[in-house]
């Protein structure tokens, strides 16, 4: 299975200054929730890299679904990352499209193939230490990152969820 042409967009994904602000804003004026919260870094992603080096970051995350394509709202918290460079160019809003891959492996090496770089990637992120992530360098062409993303066979539980029910 190709991963392009892009046949779907599964996740769209905001970069925020305040996730507990931006998840309130986000359930009261557009009912979107229940919110799952989680704090992406070590040593939940073990393995993480920010344009072609090994970087650690750290970003609070909050992810709901709304039908079948994931919301995500993500506040950087320390390190050098996209987020970061996202919020000083052009402030909080639309960040990346993320694509839900079979295949980390494969997909990289076809974005490879295609002539897409990484900007920013992490891995192991799920309890049996699978599950990925890699920003495409697509900014510049798209006005956005395509993220390629294998879910994780399971995720680690959140942290919290919000609204609580």
């Amino acid at each position: 299975m190709s991963v392009f042409p892009i046949a779907h967009i599964d996740q769209i994904a905001l970069v925020v200054r305040d996730l507990d602000a931006s998840m309130q804003q986000y359930w009261d004026m557009l009912g979107i929730g229940p919110w799952t919260v989680y704090t992406y870094g070590p040593p939940l992603v073990p393995t993480q890299t920010f344009r072609g080096r090994p970087q650690s970051y750290r970003m609070r995350l909050a992810l709901a679904q709304v039908r079948d394509v994931m919301v995500e709202l993500i506040q950087p918290l320390s390190g050098d990352s996209v987020y970061f460079e996202h919020l000083e160019r052009k402030g909080p809003g639309l960040h990346h499209v993320g694509v839900f891959v079979p295949s980390f492996e494969k997909a990289l090496e076809e974005a490879a193939e295609r002539g897409y770089t990484v900007l920013q990637s992490g891995r192991g992120y799920g309890r049996w230490g699978d599950g990925g992530y890699a920003y495409l360098d697509t900014e510049e062409a798209l006005g956005m990152i395509v993220e390629l993303i294998e879910i994780p066979r399971e995720r680690v539980p959140p942290e919290r969820v919000f609204p609580l029910r």
